[in-house]
């Protein structure tokens, strides 16, 4: 069904009090009032998406292929279905459907991803610009603001152009920061005036990590000890595309401020994401650190650079030389580069400090820690059937 894609989001919260009935524990006699009443006055409730989650439409009305369209194509390994998002929940042709049932729930706003190769089938506006694909998000936003609900829109959710991944390898290449900023102008132009919130990218820590250190997103990069990978370098490389979607948040932010911002009166930010960290062992203060190192470097290796200009100081130190730097303009152009800052958290880890020699040297060893979901066999939470989750 079309609206299964777009209220996960929204829905996860829910989900995780019905997935605690399918462990062997014996749930406690108690309710938990979900409502309204709960949340302070203005709190804006919605669901949210992603374009190549959701949208379909794969191959037609202009779209230009994007990263993750060859992905799953070229690694159908790597999909656990081996679907594809050709037809996904088919919202391009439906959306209409979902809005209604959104309004018919009583949600206040909608978050939804622009597809950067849907309007932009090159990626570049010099390239050409496809006008069924700007008919589309016309369409869909004035759809949205004529059913009561506000929409929220996010500039790049990981489906970068394929065009620019083959001229210069997409987020690898400095060139990437002006291309996003020309996509991000010409998103501001043509839709700013209706839409007065947008996120510049949607969680780039899994962009950089699963797509160029573990190999498992498009474009699936990543070094042979880390991976089945046929090309990449896990040292390195999550490290250089992860400063470039921070140079490219950091540019679109300037711009929307210095043209759009005062005309159009909307906000514009970046959503980030982050799991808590307990250490395995409270008394020891390896673990007590080792925690809070996990902490800079999922949460902190962006938000720390987007706050104060600069790299927090334990990457500095684990990761060295591996890691850009960046200049004093760089650093300037970074610094409170958000009206607001979303953040997506799913689950908490175990952290035991885990001091390593290895010369395979990736994001994952670099930060000398290893995670864990249980203690002396017991479950940090309530398990789920994802193993990774829990509540």
């Amino acid at each position: 069904m079309a609206t299964q894609g777009a209220f996960l989001l929204c829905c996860l919260v829910m989900i995780g009090g019905f997935l605690g009935n399918t462990s062997a524990t014996k749930p406690g006699h108690y309710t938990m009032p979900f409502n309204r009443s709960s949340y302070p006055s203005g709190f804006i409730f919605g669901a949210g998406s992603a374009a190549y989650q959701s949208e379909g439409a794969g191959h037609i009305d202009g779209k230009g292929p994007s990263i993750w369209d060859n992905f799953t194509k070229q690694h159908l390994e790597k999909i656990w279905d081996h679907s594809t998002g050709d037809v996904a929940d088919d919202f391009y042709h439906r959306y209409k459907e979902d809005i209604h049932l959104m309004k018919k729930i009583g949600f206040d706003s909608f978050k939804f991803s622009i597809s950067w190769s849907r309007i932009l089938p090159k990626g570049k506006v010099s390239g050409g610009v496809n006008p069924k694909g700007v008919k589309f998000y016309n369409d869909l936003i004035n759809e949205l603001i004529a059913n009561g609900l506000t929409p929220f829109v996010t500039l790049f959710h990981w489906d970068l152009p394929q065009a620019l991944e083959d001229e210069y390898n997409g987020f690898l290449s400095p060139k990437v920061v002006n291309d996003f900023r020309d996509y991000a102008n010409f998103c501001f132009k043509t839709f700013g005036d209706r839409v007065k919130h947008w996120c510049t990218l949607n969680e780039p820590y899994s962009f950089s990590i699963n797509g160029y250190n573990g190999g498992t997103f498009a474009p699936g990069r990543c070094s042979k000890y880390m991976g089945n990978c046929t090309a990449g370098d896990s040292s390195t490389e999550p490290y250089l595309v992860a400063h470039h979607l921070l140079l490219s948040h950091a540019s679109a932010v300037q711009l929307y401020k210095a043209k759009y911002q005062a005309i159009q009166k909307g906000q514009i930010g970046i959503t980030l994401v982050t799991n808590w960290f307990i250490p395995k062992s409270p008394a020891s203060e390896a673990d007590r650190k080792a925690a809070m190192r996990e902490v800079d470097f999922l949460f902190g290796w962006f938000a720390h650079p987007i706050t104060y200009g600069d790299y927090p100081e334990t990457m500095k130190t684990y990761v060295g030389n591996r890691l850009p730097k960046f200049t004093i303009e760089q650093s300037e152009l970074l610094k409170g580069s958000l009206d607001y800052m979303g953040v997506n958290y799913y689950t908490t880890n175990f952290v035991a400090n885990n001091p390593t020699t290895t010369s395979n040297h990736s994001w994952t060893t670099d930060s000398q820690t290893i995670l864990s979901v249980t203690k002396a066999g017991v479950p940090i939470g309530t398990p789920t059937p994802l193993n990774w989750l829990y509540v």
